[in-house]
């Protein structure tokens, strides 16, 4: 497949042209294909829409309705694999924790056969919170062992691929409805509505959280860069407490009540880890305080 020659922002050549994304529907994905579109990037999303969308499908990228725990599928050669697929979230996972290991573990076994088969790298999309005990929840465990099948196909079969661990992601698509939102989509629609603020526990609990444009850079600098065989932690290296988030929305204690909090989380997510600037030259710079007051 030719390659034509291009100059990004960045005054340089990416060695990629052609992308294959699993999960493109969903949040992280329809974000990913919005930059990959911008790049000039022939773009395929798979998807079995359980938490994607047909909502955040991008204008110029091809979809594909598809269960990557059977096989895998691409009209055309490409040149990377962003695996995105999966089911996300801690909660949901002490429900159904079969399907999570299905879906988490056997569907990425499928996509690094189908790159080993064809020599395509895979950035796959790991977890900060393997930092709180692999055992902590099946979500967690499914995607440690994601990321042990990733590193079996390096070592055995030589197929290039990076772990790229997100935290706590937040942005443009994101999930606003049902068992897969994450606290920033809560407090949003709280704010819209007028309602009271639920905050779980007693809203110590600290995260790190980092804008989804800033995990696409990351992702996109790996292909950019042609780094591999790398686990790269994608986190803002800075943390708050989920009362201070609440607070930056609401502005009174008086309007957050406080609830159970759910088993299986974390009580600290915080990226130390620098190796992406380092090697990539990627700094996060997106402030999750500037989001939310474009958004409460």
């Amino acid at each position: 497949m030719g390659r034509t020659d291009r100059k990004t922002t960045k005054e340089h050549v990416p060695p990629c042209k052609t992308a294959l994304v699993t999960g493109g529907a969903g949040f992280i994905g329809a974000n990913l294909i919005t930059e990959l579109i911008k790049q000039n990037y022939t773009v395929y999303s798979l998807d079995n829409y359980t938490t994607g969308s047909e909502d955040n499908h991008i204008d110029g990228a091809h979809y594909a309705e598809w269960d990557i725990t059977q096989f895998l599928h691409c009209p055309e050669p490409v040149d990377v694999i962003f695996h995105l697929a999966a089911l996300p979230r801690i909660g949901p996972s002490f429900e159904n924790p079969a399907e999570v290991l299905d879906v988490n573990v056997m569907g990425t076994t499928m996509v690094m056969d189908f790159a080993r088969e064809h020599d395509i790298p895979v950035i796959y999309a790991g977890s900060s919170s393997y930092h709180s005990g692999v055992f902590k929840n099946p979500y967690t465990f499914s995607k440690w062992q994601g990321e042990k099948i990733c590193e079996m196909y390096r070592v055995l079969f030589k197929t290039k691929v990076n772990v790229c661990r997100f935290y706590n992601v937040y942005g443009d698509y994101m999930i606003n409805e049902g068992a897969y939102r994450t606290v920033l989509s809560i407090f949003k629609e709280q704010a819209e509505k007028g309602e009271v603020f639920t905050v779980t526990g007693d809203g110590t609990q600290r995260r790190d959280f980092t804008h989804v444009k800033d995990i696409v850079d990351a992702m996109i600098l790996c292909v950019d860069k042609d780094v591999w065989g790398e686990t790269f932690e994608l986190g803002k290296g800075h943390n708050y407490s989920i009362n201070e988030i609440a607070m930056m929305f609401c502005d009174r204690l008086r309007d957050i009540v406080y609830i159970d909090r759910p088993k299986g989380e974390a009580e600290t997510t915080l990226c130390v880890d620098d190796l992406a600037d380092r090697k990539l030259g990627w700094r996060p710079h997106r402030k999750v305080e500037d989001w939310i007051n474009e958004n409460k």
